[in-house]
């Protein structure tokens, strides 16, 4: 329970975003493919093997995301959630590889965004913020052993002697995170770091 008067922890519902995000993907994604098959049939009626042999490819494509979305709903779906307390840093996650961290155990913590410019295939251009948390052990030599569900993070996508949580576009997770960090962490906190821009075809 929490003493009266300190401050509440932060808690982010990753389970809920990754399913909001996962419900809209597969969903845009199954329609297109639906639509993009239609079309491919049509164009075979019509006599345009060649268009409609494209119409054929972009719709099984865009069918085969939906199709994974409704597959790995239950996965994804799963409760998570990404604890910042007056201990230390947690992620909850019962179905899954759960893990805690004490402040003391971490030389730095920081928060890194990339802003992403997505060329979609309508040729609009979609701008996404990635998010992810930096945690970088005092001693990673006794940290990395006391810690084995966390190893999948360890040097993740670039970062250097620390783990990486990647959360996705989730542009509004940076206030509540850098509100904890700064309430909880103010010593080791290093801030929210901007990594720049990437561009990617979706």
């Amino acid at each position: 329970m929490t003493a009266w008067g300190a401050p509440q922890p932060v808690v982010l519902d990753l389970g809920k975003s990754d399913t909001r995000k996962v419900l809209i993907g597969g969903s845009v994604a199954g329609v297109l493919g639906v639509l993009a098959l239609v079309g491919a049939v049509t164009a075979f009626l019509d006599g345009e093997p060649v268009g409609g042999s494209i119409a054929a490819v972009i719709g099984i494509a865009f069918t085969g995301i939906g199709v994974m979305a409704v597959v790995k709903w239950k996965t994804i779906s799963r409760p998570r959630k990404l604890v910042i307390e007056h201990q230390g840093i947690r992620l909850d996650d019962p179905q899954g590889a759960p893990w805690a961290v004490t402040w003391q155990e971490l030389g730095a913590i920081s928060i890194s965004r990339t802003r992403e410019r997505a060329v979609q295939l309508a040729d609009a251009l979609v701008r996404r913020t990635l998010v992810r948390v930096d945690l970088h052990p005092r001693d990673p030599h006794r940290f990395r052993p006391a810690h084995p569900t966390m190893e999948p993070l360890w040097e993740f996508h670039r970062v250097q002697n620390g783990y990486r949580l990647p959360l996705g576009d989730s542009a509004g997770f940076i206030a509540p995170l850098d509100h904890g960090l700064r309430t909880f962490a103010p010593s080791i906190y290093r801030g929210v770091l901007d990594e720049g821009f990437t561009v990617g075809l979706h």
